[in-house]
């Protein structure tokens, strides 16, 4: 969605009677407000629709979001690439319960976005025909609300393993009480329905629409979903079905400048197959209110400022490097210097080439959630794990490392003449340490591996790159906590084990 463009929210459809028992007249009045019914009977209405379904990725970047500055920790401070020197729960996992606020809001915010695509989907089946006018909107659609469904499994399973899957919208009391899924359930959703949304969506957009989801996107994240599925159930199958979806990714190239992934001025570009469309609600963004506050105000920006220790934290640790990720880089490696400051380990993503709509707590610099260096590693992994030709998986590797060295010589090339998967393999995990630190994507790659016993991880593994008090323990921080707000009023729901 281009930020230019006046979005609107389908946030609820309310209806509003007048009765007067007194006046069998006024029995049979129409509605005072608009009604569901009444709503999707014009193009526009399912595109404001689709619209209200990528407003609910704000949740997840806000600043005030459940009222603790941010939700990002969730995903930010378990691995190994960032840490902080105050005593957080995803930090050190000691306090980590089924209490956790953070938590919470997450969890929830993953459901009305799941919630929110399922009505997109029904509406779109349900459509009577004449009311599309432009060719191939439709389809596009479903596409669109099918992607964000399945990314919101993929966030389910990569931090719960063990949610609830839901396909249809809550059509009963009988429905909201769901039990939970086994296994790679979740993931076994989001494959079925980016494998549909691949052959639905555009390859590109109009300029207005641009960041809209593409099929590049789809098969993207397509990817990325049948590699962690791979990883641990040992599937050749899908690391094969992994690396056909990548093939099916054109008119994309890892973009010159390593730093331009994180900058406010070249977003959506050449590298880019999904970032959240940070923005401004058009009456006013307001860091204080999520944007389901009303229609002209609330919150579309994002927030960085735990990266650089802005006032907005209240005193606050910020988010820094971990000394392990600073010595993992080769000294002239520009990735160092673009990533961190090496003097204090202050992440510099996301900052050095930030815009503020509000300085410090209302950024539009878009998160960029799936991007090509990604895809090719991932790519470079499955052709490991399945067997495959281990030099075209070094050039793999070696197309992210060519990038980062720009004209300079450091990070030379792996020797692409070795053929020790298990070596191949460690490359890959330390590629993706430094490529893509700081983004949100190593406890995910962590937490994996860990489940497919690629690695191990434990106290040592964890103190290694942020001393101080750990508590992890496997497999209970494998998953975290089904939070209370969901097992107090579902008895269907098993917690996961350890809380």
């Amino acid at each position: 969605m281009n930020k230019n463009k006046i979005i609107v929210y389908l946030t609820a459809l309310m209806v509003a009677f007048g009765y007067n028992s007194c006046d069998e007249d006024n029995v049979d009045l129409d509605p005072t407000g608009v009604t569901e019914q009444a709503y999707f009977s014009e193009e526009i209405e399912f595109e404001r629709a689709v619209f209200g379904a990528y407003a609910k990725l704000s949740d997840f970047y806000w600043y005030n979001a459940s009222q603790f500055n941010c939700v990002q920790p969730v995903t930010l401070l378990p691995g190994d690439d960032v840490t902080t020197t105050a005593q957080e729960e995803f930090e050190d996992f000691a306090g980590l319960n089924p209490g956790s606020g953070r938590i919470a809001y997450f969890y929830t915010a993953i459901y009305q976005l799941i919630a929110r695509s399922n009505v997109v989907l029904e509406k779109n089946e349900q459509v009577a025909a004449g009311i599309y006018k432009t060719a191939g909107l439709k389809e596009a659609h479903r596409g669109e609300a099918l992607f964000l469904r399945a990314y919101g499994h993929y966030l389910l399973w990569n931090l719960f393993g063990t949610a609830p899957v839901r396909t249809q919208r809550l059509a009963s009391l009988a429905d909201a009480k769901p039990g939970s899924s086994t296994g790679t359930a979740l993931l076994d959703q989001a494959i079925t329905d980016l494998t549909e949304a691949a052959t639905l969506l555009p390859s590109s957009w109009s300029d207005i629409n641009r960041g809209r989801i593409t099929a590049n996107a789809a098969n993207g994240l397509l990817g990325k979903c049948l590699v962690f599925r791979a990883t641990v159930s040992a599937s050749n199958a899908d690391y094969t079905a992994a690396i056909a979806a990548f093939d099916k990714i054109s008119g994309v190239s890892l973009v010159p400048q390593f730093d331009d992934n994180f900058a406010a001025d070249t977003e959506n570009n050449a590298e880019s197959l999904f970032e959240f469309q940070a923005s401004q609600a058009f009456g006013g963004d307001n860091p204080w209110l999520p944007n389901d506050f009303d229609n002209p105000i609330g919150a579309l920006s994002v927030f960085w400022g735990f990266y650089d220790g802005h006032w907005s934290l209240f005193g606050k640790a910020p988010f820094i490097a971990t000394q392990k990720l600073a010595n993992m880089y080769e000294p002239d490696d520009p990735r160092k210097s673009l990533t961190l400051n090496a003097g204090n380990l202050a992440i510099r993503k996301y900052v050095t080439r930030d815009r503020l709509n509000q300085p410090g707590q209302s950024s539009v610099n878009n998160p960029r959630i799936l991007r090509l260096a990604d895809v090719l590693l991932l790519k470079a992994e499955a052709l490991v794990e399945s067997g495959g030709a281990t030099a075209q998986a070094i050039d793999l590797i070696n197309q992210v490392r060519a990038r980062a060295r720009g004209a300079g010589v450091s990070p030379a090339n792996r020797d692409n003449t070795v053929s020790d998967r298990a070596v191949i393999r460690q490359w890959i995990m330390d590629e993706r340490l430094m490529e893509l630190a700081g983004e949100g994507q190593r406890w995910f790659d962590l937490r994996r591996w860990a489940l497919g016993g690629k690695l191990s991880l434990n106290n040592d593994f964890f103190s290694s790159a942020n001393p101080g008090q750990m508590a992890f323990s496997a497999p209970k921080h494998l998953n975290f906590p089904i939070p209370t707000v969901e097992t107090d009023v579902n008895p269907n729901i098993t917690q996961n084990t350890g809380y």
